[in-house]
C-alpha cells in the first residue's frame, strides 16, 4: 500500500467547492504541500479553478492568477520571467489546468513553453473530458468511453500527450495518481528541483462524468494504474523512460467500475484490452531503448 506521510503545511484549506469525494482536492493538497509557500500559481478555467476559488475566499495560501483556458502555460511563462526580473528565481511557478485546457485548447501555449524550455511546473488534472461544462469528450477521452457528446462511445483513441511532450525534449515529464500519493509527492519534489519545463499529468476520476461512486475514486485510480490504462512513469530529457508501475490485472474490473463503459459488449472490451496491452508494450520498449 502506498502511504503518503508528510506534515501538512496548511497550503490547501477546507471549505473548498470540490464535489464530495473528489480526489482532485486531495491531489491538490499533496502537490501544494510539497511546493511550499514560496510559489505563485496560474489556473485555467476548469474544475480546478472552481475548487481554488478567488480572492479573498481562495482555498489555497499561495497567490493564484485565473486566466483563460488556452493561456495557462503562457501566463506561467510571464509570471516566471517577472519573478526572475525581481531576483526571485527560486520562487516556483505552478500551472494548474484540466485536460481540455492541456490536450486541446491550451496545447499551443503548452507546446510553445516546452519548446522554449520555460522554468515552470505544469500540472494537468486529467479527468478525460470537459467535466466542468457538461461532460463532453476531449482528446484525452479514451476510446469507447461514453460522454455528453459521444453517447455511444468515443470512436478515436486518447491523444498520446506524453510522447508529444517528449518530442520537445523537456527535462521532466511524469504521470501520477491519487492512489499513489507518496509517488506523487516525490515527483513534485523532484520536479521542483529541476530548472526548465516540467509537466505532471495526474489521473482524476470524475465522479459524475465517469459514473463512479463518491467513495471509490481512489480505488478506481488504482485500477487504472494496475490495469496499465494509466501507468506511472517518468520521462527525462524526452528520451529516458522509466515505467514505475506493473500491469498486473486485466481492464475488465476497471471498466466495470464506471458507467461510461457499460454500453460496451464483450468484443469491444477485448479490443480495448488489446489497445492497452499494445500501449504498455510500447512504453516498455521505449524504456528498454534508453532507460533512465
Amino acid at each position: 500500500m502506498d502511504i503518503c506521510q508528510y506534515t501538512d503545511q496548511g497550503q490547501f484549506r477546507s471549505g473548498h467547492a470540490a464535489c464530495g469525494g473528489c480526489v482532485e482536492a486531495l491531489t491538490m493538497r499533496v502537490i501544494l504541500n510539497e511546493i511550499g509557500p514560496d510559489a505563485v500559481g496560474v489556473v485555467a478555467p476548469s474544475c480546478t479553478a472552481i475548487i481554488l476559488g478567488g480572492h479573498p475566499t481562495s482555498s489555497v495560501r499561495i497567490p493564484f492568477i485565473h486566466g483563460l483556458i488556452e493561456t495557462a502555460a503562457a501566463m506561467g511563462t510571464g509570471v516566471k520571467r517577472g519573478l526572475n526580473a525581481q531576483g526571485k528565481s527560486d520562487t516556483t511557478v505552478v500551472c494548474f489546468a484540466g485536460d481540455g485546457g492541456t490536450y486541446d485548447i491550451g496545447i499551443q501555449a503548452l507546446s510553445s513553453a516546452a519548446e522554449r524550455n520555460e522554468d515552470i511546473l505544469y500540472v494537468c488534472f486529467d479527468n478525460e473530458g470537459y467535466m466542468n461544462t457538461g461532460g463532453q469528450k476531449s482528446s484525452s477521452t479514451p476510446h469507447g468511453a461514453s460522454t455528453g457528446s459521444t453517447p455511444l462511445g468515443k470512436v478515436t483513441a486518447k491523444k498520446n500527450l506524453i510522447e508529444i511532450l517528449a518530442a520537445h525534449r523537456i527535462p521532466y515529464i511524469a504521470t501520477a495518481s491519487p492512489s499513489h500519493l507518496a509517488d506523487l509527492a516525490a515527483k513534485v519534489k523532484k520536479a521542483k528541483a529541476i530548472r526548465g519545463m516540467k509537466v505532471l499529468i495526474v489521473v482524476i476520476p470524475c465522479l459524475p462524468g465517469w459514473g463512479v461512486a463518491d467513495n471509490s475514486a481512489v480505488a478506481v485510480s488504482r485500477l487504472a494504474v494496475e490495469s496499465g490504462v494509466f501507468p506511472l512513469l517518468e520521462v527525462e530529457d524526452g528520451l529516458k523512460y522509466s515505467i514505475e508501475s506493473d500491469k498486473i490485472r486485466p481492464i475488465d474490473t476497471y471498466l466495470a467500475a464506471q458507467k461510461r463503459y457499460r454500453h460496451l459488449e464483450a468484443g469491444a472490451v477485448s479490443a480495448l484490452q488489446g489497445e492497452v496491452d499494445a500501449n504498455y508494450a510500447r512504453l516498455k520498449a521505449l524504456e528498454a531503448i534508453n532507460p533512465a
